[in-house]
């Protein structure tokens, strides 16, 4: 299993994704799932998986290489696309390919891969989408700029509460740090280490490649403070007031 989130604010966008993948308790793996691709004063483009391995893997290997464009005939990479959005269908054939490639082997293994799609071309706006396994996509917007995959669900209330579009990119950028701590105190597949990336809006780089790892000093500390402040918070609220006193 995995956690991945991206978050498209007004200043920028900040991608975070753990690292391990697991077939079962005796089998633990780290693997990079954050993929970063970066042009000078071109482009910074940045890919986050969830699901099958094998098939994200050869995802990136295929955005890397190269496809046909359909529709010109041209062979596209992730490095000489025009646009986030065809950047969007070029991950979405490659999807394709591999599921078919890989699903006409065998009908006996799940396949299904979900990635977020995030960055900025120079000169063109910035974009973060969601690419499903059937190769569709769908785009965050400023009601929604947040999207997850993997396992998503302890870490998505944190983010409801607390992101907006106008949210700074630092609190931006904490509020996941806290929704990928609920995620891996919940689910022993989600682990550390953690890789981060922050991107500024018309930035030429990024601000931010870190990986986070089981000594970081910033991650350990936010994760106390967010333990004694929900406990806190509760003890704070007052009594339910139903039923009778004693």
């Amino acid at each position: 299993m995995t956690y991945c989130c991206g978050l498209l604010v007004r200043e920028g966008l900040v991608m975070i994704a753990d690292t391990r993948t697991n077939a079962g308790v005796d089998n633990i793996s780290t693997f990079r799932k954050l993929h970063i691709f970066e042009k000078p004063n071109d482009r910074v483009v940045m890919i986050a998986t969830a699901g099958n391995l094998s098939v994200s893997q050869n995802v990136i290997s295929h955005v890397t290489a190269g496809l046909d464009n359909p529709d010109t005939g041209e062979r596209e990479t992730i490095a000489t696309v025009s646009s986030m959005f065809a950047a969007a269908q070029l991950v979405g054939r490659a999807v394709r390919k591999v599921r078919e490639t890989l699903g006409a082997s065998t009908e006996q293994v799940n396949y299904d891969v979900t990635m977020l799609l995030g960055g900025q071309l120079a000169g063109r706006n910035m974009r973060l989408f969601m690419v499903y396994s059937a190769g569709n996509f769908i785009e965050a917007t400023e009601d929604t700029p947040y999207l997850q995959i993997g396992e998503h669900k302890y870490g998505k209330p944190v983010l409801d509460r607390a992101v907006n579009f106008e949210s700074e990119i630092y609190d931006s950028l904490k509020l996941g740090l806290v929704s990928m701590d609920s995620t891996m105190r919940s689910n022993l597949g989600v682990g550390l280490p953690i890789d981060i990336a922050l991107l500024r809006r018309d930035a030429p780089d990024l601000e931010i490649n870190h990986r986070i790892d089981h000594v970081d000093p910033y991650f350990h500390d936010l994760r106390d403070r967010w333990s004694v402040a929900l406990r806190q918070a509760h003890l704070n609220i007052p009594r339910p007031p139903y039923g009778k006193r004693r």
